[in-house]
């Protein structure tokens, strides 16, 4: 079982553990300078910081489940999908007069729902990940279109359209937009539940060496319903966020947005063989993305540049990943 922190066997040096887990801390400050260094004066400000922490929520939020996900040694390609259909339900429902926190409530649960369908088809069925959910991906996004009738749904303003709105001078105090405190004590949680309870410890058992975990007693079935379904309710949270920012209920929203997520991820240090990853690299690894698109953006760059450069960014992650595995297969 290999814990983000559990100390290292073998003959790897303490430094090399040390950069290991750093790694991704240290690309986030070295791409911040870079770009305060050769971008405008208004990259580095507290304003432009604040834009950048708001643009990270909802894939941050999204990211939250996907970690889980991916240590447990799979993937789940239909999270755009349920942000899409979050927003489209939690826009119905304020059209049909329910309060904001019940109609945020039921696009939780919808999504939620996804994700315990996509569990109990993984683990029933014994279909891969990959496929159980390249299908739903299509299967939630038509329902989205189809329950929308394949246009926006507009709804009555809300605090919820105030969730990840910049802060006005008179709400200073709090630092910080409401959205982003919710991705910062989801992140504590989540990351507090990986290394103090069974059902982290079996998350990483799952990951690390399925079979092996079956022996020793974990119910691997059950885990992964409760990952794929918890991991849609983050989505399901995301989908909140992605509500706040449009205002409307969208069903083409969120296109490859999981995509941006599973980068987040796998640049945090997540393995996609499963077994290792950290909410704080998967925090970290949205917030890479969001700083070099806000960069890019301010130098005038176009969007074909961020792109090249987000891409060959996971493309070394990934190199990265598997040259540490066979070092320490080596070793």
């Amino acid at each position: 079982m290999n814990s983000p922190d559990a100390p290292r066997l073998g003959s790897r040096l303490p430094w090399r553990a040390w950069l290991n887990r750093t790694a991704p801390l240290l690309g986030l400050l070295l791409v911040f300078a870079l770009f305060a260094v050769i971008g405008p004066e208004s990259f580095s400000s507290l304003g432009n910081i604040e834009t950048i922490a708001r643009q990270t929520t909802i894939v941050g939020i999204a990211s939250l489940g996907m970690t889980l996900i991916i240590i447990s040694g799979g993937i789940d390609l239909s999270v755009g999908s349920m942000i899409a259909l979050v927003t489209v339900v939690i826009a119905a429902l304020l059209q049909a007069g329910v309060p904001p926190l019940l109609a945020a409530i039921g696009g939780i649960l919808a999504a939620a729902f996804c994700g315990f369908v996509n569990g109990t088809l993984i683990t029933r069925l014994r279909v891969v990940p990959f496929i159980v959910t390249l299908g739903t991906l299509l299967v939630v996004r038509g329902a989205a279109k189809g329950f929308a009738h394949e246009q926006k749904i507009d709804a009555p303003l809300t605090w919820l359209s105030d969730l990840l709105a910049a802060l006005r001078p008179e709400q200073g105090w709090q630092l910080l937009p409401a959205g982003v405190w919710i991705l910062i004590v989801l992140a504590l949680l989540v990351a507090g539940m990986l290394h103090f309870t069974r059902l982290g410890r079996h998350i990483f058992a799952i990951g690390s060496n399925e079979q092996t975990a079956r022996l020793c007693g974990v119910p691997v079935n059950r885990v992964k319903v409760i990952v794929y379904s918890v991991s849609a309710a983050f989505a399901g949270v995301a989908g909140v966020m992605q509500f706040s920012r449009l205002t409307v209920g969208d069903p083409t929203v969120a296109v490859g947005l999981e995509l941006d997520v599973i980068a987040a991820v796998v640049i945090g240090g997540g393995s996609l063989s499963g077994g290792e990853g950290s909410i704080l690299g998967s925090m970290v690894g949205a917030l890479i993305m969001t700083v070099i698109r806000s960069g890019c953006s301010q130098m005038g760059l176009p969007n074909w540049v961020q792109e090249i450069v987000t891409g060959s960014i996971i493309v070394l992650a990934v190199a990265l990943d598997r040259w540490r595995h066979r070092a320490q297969e080596g070793s």
